[in-house]
């Protein structure tokens, strides 16, 4: 499967269009550390364009989250390293490769720079850097939804924390105008 067919088929699945800025963020995340890792970043940027396919179907079911997902990767053809990280990004199964733990970590992580930009006077990534969404990491009541505890985990991957978020707002801050931000 190809970018364009993962992004149709991730539009066939969601609606909500937070939801696919969401999934294009952790993609153009997954993307950048491959690459920092001398991997492929195409498998590990499937993982995260398609690692939230069933969110709106089981989101009121949170243990059912990837169950729907996996089927379908499964009849596309995805490999299965791709599927693992899907299913591992959720707690599914273990993190075992530095695609799961990446996927894991970033997961979060782009939840906590969003809330750190929208904090931001002008709203834009372009004005977020390291140092402004480390102040919002540490602030315990911010983004709780952003697990630290997960994000921390890049030193699976392995990278270091501050290494980590900065690779993660340089992706992103290249697909901005997709984010809306």
């Amino acid at each position: 499967m190809n970018r364009q067919e993962a992004l149709e088929l991730l539009k066939q699945h969601l609606k909500n269009k937070n939801l696919i800025k969401h999934c294009l963020a952790v993609e153009a995340c997954m993307r950048a550390v491959a690459v920092r890792m001398g991997q492929d970043p195409e498998p590990w940027g499937l993982a995260g364009i398609l690692h939230d396919l069933d969110y709106e179907l089981t989101e009121k079911s949170p243990d059912l989250h990837t169950t729907q997902t996996v089927p379908i990767l499964r009849e596309k053809g995805i490999t299965e390293p791709v599927i693992h990280a899907v299913e591992a990004h959720a707690a599914k199964v273990p993190c075992e490769s530095p695609m799961d733990w990446a996927i894991y970590s970033i997961d979060p992580l782009t939840g906590l720079i969003i809330a750190a930009t929208l904090m931001h006077p002008d709203k834009k990534l372009a004005s977020v850097d390291l140092e402004f969404v480390k102040r919002r990491y540490k602030e315990k009541s911010f983004a709780k939804g952003a697990r630290r505890e997960e994000i921390e985990e890049c030193r699976m991957i392995p990278m270091e924390l501050d290494d980590f978020i900065s690779l993660c707002i340089g992706a992103m801050q290249g697909i901005s105008a997709d984010l809306g931000l």
